[in-house]
């Protein structure tokens, strides 16, 4: 089941019939009230959010999902009419997986969804368990890391980021590699979301930042060469 939040009858009837017509179960929603009204009820398997709505926004929807353990990992696609480099950053900062602009097509549409969820079906193939890399230790489960005891408070991409590059410790990972892996979308070419996010661990991580690597030319490590 797929759940689509927007305002725009015409558009939100669309995406729905084009879903349906491709073999996607799929509900649309004008406001968010409604919204979390359906999903108290039901779970579904991917969330296309609209940010301009009437009530409280895409943004504020998204966040409230993702402080949610029971929501939390529910992929979510965004969809709007902003274009700028700001909002994209912002809603995929926030834990969006992947971000759409108006006007699109249906088909593009359908090949994120399909897209989206093939990512997140090969992430839960692999089974939940405690990541270590010297004295981080990093709990999928209760979405928590520490730094020798100390709990560090990290944003959901932050986690993201840290979790991908402790399940391949030792093995140099490129820009666009932790791109599509962690952010899931083509950035047109565009790094430095990257360097800023390892950036702002490395600060978190304090005495240990040391053991994210840069590796001149290529990206990032984690606990050296094995």
């Amino acid at each position: 089941m797929i759940f689509f939040v927007e305002d725009d009858d015409n558009i939100r009837e669309l995406v729905v019939y084009t879903l349906q017509t491709v073999g996607f179960e799929a509900r649309g929603f004008e406001n968010g009230k409604a919204f979390f009204e359906a999903l108290s009820a039901q779970k579904p398997e991917l969330i296309l959010l609209d940010i301009m709505l009437p009530d409280e926004d895409g943004l504020q929807i998204l966040k409230k999902l993702k402080s949610n353990p029971a929501t939390r990992e529910i992929p979510v696609i965004m969809i709007t009419a902003k274009s700028t480099e700001y909002d994209k950053v912002i809603g995929l900062d926030s834990g969006a997986d992947d971000y759409i602009t108006k006007p699109f097509g249906m088909m593009e549409l359908v090949s994120r969804v399909k897209a989206v969820l093939r990512r997140t079906s090969a992430k839960s193939n692999h089974p939940t368990h405690v990541l270590t890399v010297g004295p981080i230790t990093l709990d999928a489960s209760k979405y928590e890391v520490t730094v020798n005891g100390r709990r560090l408070e990290l944003t959901h991409k932050e986690f993201e980021l840290l979790r991908y590059l402790m399940e391949n410790e030792g093995i140099v990972l490129s820009r666009n590699k932790i791109l599509e892996a962690v952010w899931g979308y083509d950035f047109d070419g565009e790094t430095r979301t990257v360097d800023v996010h390892i950036r702002s661990l490395r600060q978190k991580l304090g005495e240990w930042s040391e053991l994210i690597e840069t590796v001149r030319g290529v990206g990032y490590r984690i606990g050296g060469p094995k």
